[in-house]
């Protein structure tokens, strides 16, 4: 009480009238609604408060517990987990482990890192992306797509610092981008993912695989001399120009090529084209009364064993190509061998140290920040997404932020840069079926098996195959013809924007293309949004065909509502109002006749929200319409020509037709405005604006008599506080002067329970009934007696505040409201 009396005190200093929007109210509205609803409950809306809403916020105790227990994912699944699970997980974590080991070690070269780095980088992913992720095939780990924004990072920053190197500039790039992630994470602002159009992420995706393959293409070919730093057209141009100086490399690198391709298609096409059907088999061997053979044991898991082998064609070409290497390159030293290798790995983690967080280091990251987080969060949600909906949960996107954000910071302490999710080391738990995240523990464990045991193995491992993985691992991601056909149909727009992003990456960079595909996808809804055209609508009386036979089934479907309705109006109860545009530039049949409002009442649906970028345009269009349609009340009349207003057009004449006074004459004066808020989810203090101007211009156009202003599907409280500020939602004082000048209609509906925002009305002048039920019609007639209208006031109520009956229902209802209303006054 102190705090508001001071509060008030404050404003009345300031000059502020905090209560100068409860003055236009008039001072019985409330009681004149109660009188008019009776013997029906009424409803007083209450409107919203800000100090409601901070206490709604932080009242709630159980949701600060659970929102700290969501960090950690695994507490909920890990108490529940069952032993029998554990097999089917150490299966896929394995299988894992054969994928993105020489995954791994080829992403990191396109890093400009060591291959031991990619090793590091997945380890890191598998280790602790089971603690904080919310999917169980998510593999997090070196992907191709980051690999080469680390490396292209790493080039541009070293080239203005080169006292850092490649491996401090990649740990504190990963560890600057992971508390990105964090802070988002725990701000809860998954949902801001959204922003970034799929048509970027996919320009970006093709233009990145595009550019992934031509500058691995002369590690392939042994060609030394070719910088991959430029553009990719400058790659190409310039790879083309040394094909003659191709080495023994070439022969590894394509032969690796050719098998990786082969083995993918051949799995892939014996898998679609040649299907055959299990049931029927089994069928057939149950019938014969012998067990399955093998070669019917074979056909039943046909599908499983292909999709392991296509899994693991990575491991079985550079297992191949490794051990052609060692039996070829043995005995001769590194410098000397027939074709480049990757050499000597350390042993377990010699490159473990903090990041280097130097301020020069950091200032020279921060521009390159941006589109590595882009894309790393738009391919892990984008992959998380995928695999939860194929395998039906959902995930967490703001947890998962969080799950990457622990990667990426804690990575670099054990030489890691920056990881997302793979989509192919994602597939392969998929295919696995893993039953847990638990997976990538298993998985982590044979990648720290091979830091510590198998590095003198891979020493061996020919680079132009690493090449050749890569290559092969980014054609998938290019985007597919059909796609980009299937993206024209859909929204030719899009397409364009789409080849802009793709160009724009392989004759410039990575960078400005999603940038430029995120800046034209951001003017382009900032277009559609401010310049969408609103819509005058005209009212359709449409039937269901065919209509339900089974009556009694329709009945006892449909509320108990329904019942209380009078038997004479459930007979065209098949037919009901629609509204279409005037204009007839909609789907539907331009045929059917659209029936136009009563003359001077208009009926305006807002497209696409209702704010301070599209207000004005609304607002012009409105008035433009309104009194190009109608007449004003008053005719003014000048006495000589150069009294009128420069901007008013001077009246014309013209033989054997009428002139622009008996023109204007026919029209109608203007009566009431219809606005359906149906897609307006929000509102702000620009639109409000606009609307009060508008009602000042067309109550200026149609004095002496007032505007009626209705709204329909208000749905959003702070929007309804917002409109009664303004001073809509309600009739002005002049309106109830007079009883029969003023009488709305109200919706009612069946009571269920207290209600939730507002209170029932207390008053002394009306005491509410209590009692069982009555219909609305004996009600009106007055043919329920006591007992009836007991029962009825009971059972019915008011749907929305009776102290604002300006806001409808729906349509319908503001319709019917202002038929009544303007009817009301015709007869006076």
């Amino acid at each position: 009480m102190v705090a508001s009396k001071i509060v008030h005190a404050l404003a009345r200093g300031l000059g502020i009238d905090v209560n100068a929007h409860e003055r236009s109210v008039p001072d019985n509205l409330a009681q004149r609604g109660a009188e008019l609803i009776s013997p029906f409950e009424p409803y007083i809306e209450e409107s919203p408060t800000i100090k409601g809403w901070i206490l709604n916020q932080t009242s709630n105790h159980r949701g600060i517990i659970s929102y700290f227990n969501g960090l950690f994912p695994v507490v909920k699944w890990i108490g529940r987990y069952n032993p029998r699970w554990l097999l089917a997980d150490v299966a896929a974590g394995c299988t894992l482990s054969l994928v993105v080991i020489p995954q791994g070690l080829s992403y990191a070269l396109l890093a400009n890192l060591g291959p031991e780095y990619g090793l590091y980088t997945t380890f890191t992913g598998a280790s602790l992306y089971w603690i904080f992720g919310t999917s169980k095939e998510v593999s997090v780990g070196a992907t191709a797509v980051v690999s080469l924004l680390v490396g292209k990072t790493t080039t541009d920053v070293l080239d203005r610092h080169p006292s850092f190197t490649h491996e401090e500039v990649a740990a504190t790039h990963a560890f600057l981008a992971g508390c990105i992630f964090l802070v988002l994470g725990l701000l809860k602002l998954g949902w801001a993912v959204e922003f970034i159009p799929h048509v970027a992420t996919s320009a970006f995706v093709t233009a990145a695989a595009i550019t992934i393959a031509l500058g691995q293409v002369p590690a392939l070919l042994g060609i030394n001399g070719v910088s991959t730093r430029g553009p990719s057209y400058e790659v190409f141009i310039d790879t083309c120009r040394n094909l003659g100086q191709a080495k023994m490399d070439a022969a590894i690198g394509l032969t690796a090529l050719a098998l990786l391709t082969s083995i993918k298609w051949f799995c892939e096409h014996i898998t679609t084209k040649q299907p055959f059907l299990v049931q029927e088999e089994g069928q057939e061997a149950s019938q014969a009364g012998s067990p399955i053979d093998s070669t019917s044991f074979w056909r039943k898991n046909r599908d499983k064993v292909l999709a392991t082998i296509n899994s693991l064609r990575f491991l079985l070409i550079v297992s191949l190509s490794t051990l052609i290497s060692f039996l070829v390159n043995r005995g001769v030293p590194f410098n000397e061998a027939k074709f480049r290798i990757l050499g000597p790995i350390p042993a377990g983690f010699g490159h473990a140290r903090p990041p280097t967080l130097h301020l020069d280091l950091i200032t020279a990251l921060l521009p390159e920040l941006p589109a590595a987080a882009i894309i790393i969060i738009i391919e892990h949600i984008a992959i998380a997404k995928s695999f939860g909906r194929k395998h039906g949960y959902s995930i967490v996107t703001s947890q998962e932020l969080i799950a990457i954000a622990a990667t990426n910071i804690a990575g670099p302490f054990i030489g890691a840069y920056a990881s997302t999710a793979s989509f192919s080391g994602s597939a392969v738990l998929s295919r696995a079926s893993a039953r847990t995240p638990l997976a990538g523990v298993f998985n982590g464990l044979i990648l720290l098996l091979t830091l510590y045991v198998l590095q003198s193995v891979l020493h061996w491992i020919p680079t132009a195959s690493l090449a050749a993985l890569i290559i092969h691992a980014v054609t998938h991601l290019i985007e597919p013809p059909a796609h980009v056909f299937r993206m024209w149909l859909i929204s030719p727009l899009d397409v364009i924007i789409y080849f802009v992003g793709v160009l724009t990456s392989i004759f410039s960079s990575l960078e400005n293309g999603i940038y430029a595909t995120i800046a034209l996808s951001a003017s382009v809804l900032l277009i559609r949004l401010a310049r969408s055209q609103g819509r005058f609508l005209g009212r359709v009386r449409i039937q269901h065909y065919p209509e339900p036979h089974n009556h009694a089934h329709v009945a006892r479907s449909s509320s108990s509502m329904f019942d209380s309705i009078p038997r004479k109006k459930k007979a065209d109860s098949t037919a009901r109002d629609v509204f279409f545009p005037l204009d007839r530039n909609d789907a539907s049949n331009p045929s059917i006749k659209v029936e136009a409002p009563r003359p001077g009442v208009f009926i305006y649906r807002f497209p696409d929200g209702f704010n301070y970028i599209n207000q004005v345009q609304h607002m012009d269009l409105l008035l433009a319409h309104i009194k190009r349609e109608t007449r004003p009340t008053e005719n003014v009349h000048y006495e000589k020509p150069s009294d009128r207003p420069w901007n008013e057009p001077a009246a014309t004449h013209s033989s054997g037709t009428l002139d622009s006074s008996d023109q204007e004459a026919t029209k109608p004066t203007m009566r009431a405005l219809i606005l359906d808020f149906s897609t307006v989810n929000g509102i702000d203090t620009g639109a409000i604006e606009g609307l009060v101007e508008l009602r000042e211009q067309l109550q200026r156009w149609a004095k002496p008599n007032p505007v009626q202003w209705h709204f329909a599907n208000v749905e959003d409280r702070w929007i309804r506080r917002a409109l009664t500020v303004a001073g809509f939602g309600y009739p002005n004082k002049e309106e109830m002067k007079e009883t029969k000048n003023w009488n709305p209609m109200f919706t009612l509906a069946e009571r269920e329970g207290s209600q939730r925002a507002g209170r029932p009305l207390r008053m002394e002048s009306f005491t509410l009934p209590a009692g069982a039920t009555a219909s609305i019609e004996d009600a009106e007639t007055g043919n329920a007696g006591a007992e009836g209208t007991l029962r009825g006031t009971a059972r019915l109520a008011a749907t929305h505040g009776i102290n604002y009956p300006n806001f409808h229902a729906d349509l319908v209802a503001a319709v019917e409201a202002v038929a009544a209303l303007t009817t009301t006054r015709e007869d006076m």
